[in-house]
């Protein structure tokens, strides 16, 4: 069932997006493995160069598509996790910063943070994770204060497990300008230059999968910043969030059909080519189960992702969304693990090394996608909500 609910011109697209990985990112993909910053880097330029960061952007997308969108940030997000989930994960946190900054940001910092994030040549990141706060935004302790006198905006707050912390040309921080309210109702996002004067990077984190994406610490210690470095109104922070979280989860679908369309395409070569007891392993039955469960999982993921794609190009409004987006990413996280299980499980011993393909970093990458862009747990909590409108558990 590939591809059922794309038209024809997406498809093309497709097809246009898998040369282009194939030939761009597949021989850099190694190097990007090895936590080389360098390739990633390149990738990106040429990733902007090519013009496929601006999809979601018509006002700067110069393509060939008629109506570009969201469908087709996916579809990029998708190619790329196929083959380095590490590089796309720098890929989807440059869209997602750009997101909000496109929809919210004032002229100036929008012309000068959007064109260079859409043209591969800057790098944005997102700063919400604190140590208190991961799900429950509500617990947030970065404060944003307005000084009068001077017309700006103060940062104080410190943020962990940040992508592209570091590197990053622009930070967009959510913290709390209104302590006397809810966090919903008192929280404001700003943007944060990288050479503003006291913010830090204490620290990169080092992790089991990813290894080629910059993740890390940011500390802010009375960053200030201009006045038109906020992104909407004062404290309407959280909302900006909200729509956010649904474009980064609908990206994060296309993420985990490209992890587990890998795992998938490496389980059936090898159980069509391995031997064992005389016939070939695709012959036994206990492979047919793993196999035809993989198949039926990533149809369900892609049909899931690219319904809720196409129902935000079809200018589906934040509150309904809200649900597709979560069933896309759950879904589609959840089979890039279950692939990502099984592949190792079929390749047995080879699964394993670093020295007979891609299963274990595959395995590796997998388990952050159930994880980032909202938990298992709680994007199910967003389902049930939806279904559920007089139940109102304390989150």
């Amino acid at each position: 069932m590939r591809d059922t609910l794309l038209d024809s011109e997406d498809k093309l697209f497709r097809e246009e997006i898998q040369d282009f990985m194939a030939r761009e990112l597949g021989p850099r993909a190694q190097a990007i493995e090895r936590d080389e910053w360098k390739a990633t880097r390149d990738m990106l330029r040429e990733l902007g160069r090519a013009g496929y960061l601006t999809p979601m952007f018509k006002d700067h997308y110069r393509g060939k598509l008629a109506n570009p969108g969201l469908t087709h940030a996916v579809m990029v997000t998708e190619e790329a996790a196929r083959l380095s989930y590490a590089f796309e994960t720098t890929v989807a946190t440059a869209l997602s910063c750009a997101y909000p900054l496109h929809r919210h940001a004032q002229a100036q910092p929008r012309e000068r943070w959007l064109d260079a994030i859409l043209s591969g040549q800057g790098i944005g990141a997102i700063c919400i994770t604190e140590d208190s706060v991961g799900s429950d935004s509500a617990g947030m302790k970065t404060t944003l204060r307005y000084d009068e006198s001077t017309r700006e905006w103060v940062v104080n707050g410190f943020k962990r497990y940040i992508s592209n912390a570091s590197v990053a040309d622009v930070y967009l921080v959510y913290g709390i300008t209104d302590a006397s309210v809810s966090a919903q109702k008192g929280m404001s996002a700003v943007l944060v230059p990288k050479d503003a004067r006291g913010m830090s990077f204490p620290r990169r984190y080092s992790f089991m999968g990813r290894r080629g994406c910059v993740v890390g610490e940011v500390r802010f210690e009375d960053v200030r910043i201009p006045a038109d470095h906020l992104l909407g109104e004062p404290n309407r922070g959280f909302q900006i969030m909200l729509g956010m979280f649904n474009f980064e989860r609908v990206i994060l679908g296309g993420s985990g059909l490209g992890v587990a369309r890998s795992a998938f395409e490496i389980a059936i070569a090898h159980a069509q080519q391995r031997e064992v007891f005389g016939e070939m392993l695709s012959a036994k039955q206990l492979t047919w189960d793993k196999i035809a469960e993989m198949s039926w999982r990533i149809d369900a993921a892609e049909l899931l992702t690219y319904r809720a794609a196409k129902l935000y190009d079809r200018g589906t409004d934040n509150k309904t969304l809200m649900k597709p987006a979560a069933m896309a990413k759950l879904v589609a996280t959840e089979t890039a693990n279950y692939c990502a299980d099984r592949t190792v499980q079929i390749l047995g011993g080879d699964g394993l090394t670093c020295e007979y393909g891609r299963a274990e970093q595959i395995y590796r990458d997998a388990r952050a996608l159930t994880i980032v862009g909202g938990t298992s747990e709680m994007v199910k909590y967003l389902i049930a909500s939806a279904d559920l409108p007089l139940a109102k558990p304390k989150l």
